[in-house]
């Protein structure tokens, strides 16, 4: 099968947040019984606090300051923080990581973030001028936003489409060393302490046989898990199903135990039997809310796209990542009184 189209990244800019320094320690049981480590390992494991409280809903995202209708539908629905290095440079990254999450925890919520910008990312699409070259650059950056997530307890979706799409036809040049540098982020931000999940793209880019290999390759088993679906439109239940074929994949490879999300912000409708149609798609809709679940191997549903904001100037959409009230309406009711996004 033909390797199907990937979903555009929105590049998020959101106003900079306020510098706050908000630590937050791990429990730990100094009087070990012997031979019980595995018992306190799991009491510990039992009392982490993203397994009780709820994602965070920041009042800064887009649909929460696009009007009233916005606010209510879109705006009341935890939706991640996207980390770009052109929003968000290695000299100021760190303050902002750390000024989002402790907002959240503050809340008593958990933050969540998309990190964006391996060097060649999106290779020449709608969001493809990110500002870091090389590795070198890219393991500064991120060395950065680990320092700013340390002890924060958050959830990090690491690099959309980046895996499946330089490992495959869509890529005519994927950046050079681009295996290790995922490598080296998974373990980077994984030690920060931070829940990451590297994205393996959905269950429509075919061919994926060797993707179990490229994800263990790419540094998986530091991680907590796989994304996938992000900013795409698959139904759940394939997505599901998609996800297991993965982690099966990862367990003949010895990388046991790993979990997974899906990106519901956009499939709340039956995918057009064209593929290739995912910028602004006519007939996509808003799905299932954000909510962690912690079934089996399924952590739950999140909103990593942020639904309203644009893919690119196609479908009548204005540029990546900037919001239009044409495209929340399509995506709230499949109607709207524009036909394109005002310039």
């Amino acid at each position: 099968m033909l390797p199907r189209s990937r979903s555009p990244r929105a590049l998020v800019l959101l106003t900079v947040l306020a510098l706050a320094s908000v630590g937050l320690s791990s429990p730990v049981d100094a009087q070990r019984p012997a031979g019980g480590q595995h018992v306190v390992a799991k009491a510990v494991a039992k009392k982490d606090p993203r397994k009780t409280r709820g994602l965070f809903v920041d009042p800064r995202m887009p649909a929460a300051n696009h009007g009233a209708p916005y606010k209510k539908a879109l705006g009341t629905k935890a939706q991640a923080l996207w980390i770009i290095p052109e929003a968000y440079a290695t000299m100021r990254v760190r303050s902002v990581v750390r000024a989002y999450t402790s907002r959240a925890l503050k809340a008593r919520k958990t933050p969540m973030l998309t990190v964006y910008g391996i060097p060649g990312r999106d290779c020449g699409g709608q969001s493809s001028s990110g500002a870091l070259k090389n590795a070198t650059q890219y393991r500064a950056w991120i060395r950065q936003i680990a320092a700013g997530l340390k002890q924060q307890r958050a959830l990090v979706i690491l690099e959309p489409d980046a895996l499946p799409l330089f490992s495959g036809s869509g890529c005519a040049s994927p950046p050079a060393g681009w295996v290790a540098m995922l490598r080296f982020a998974s373990k980077t931000l994984s030690k920060s302490g931070a829940w990451v999940y590297l994205d393996a793209g959905h269950s429509n880019w075919t061919p994926y046989d060797n993707r179990p290999t490229l994800l263990k390759q790419a540094g998986v088993a530091y991680d907590r898990g796989i994304s996938t679906n992000v900013s795409n439109f698959r139904p759940t239940g394939d997505e599901q199903r998609y996800a297991a074929t993965m982690l099966a994949g990862l367990r003949k490879l010895g990388v046991r135990g790993k979990h997974y999300v899906v990106d519901t912000s956009r499939n709340g409708a039956a995918p057009s039997s064209d593929g290739y149609d995912v910028l602004n798609p006519l007939w996509a809709r808003v799905g299932k809310a954000p909510r962690l679940v912690f079934k089996g191997a399924f952590d739950g549903t999140l909103w990593v796209k942020h639904p309203g904001e644009s893919d690119g100037q196609v479908n009548g959409g204005s540029s990546s990542g900037t919001w239009c009230d044409m495209l929340a309406d399509r995506l709230l009711t499949g109607s709207s009184s524009e036909s394109s996004c005002p310039e």
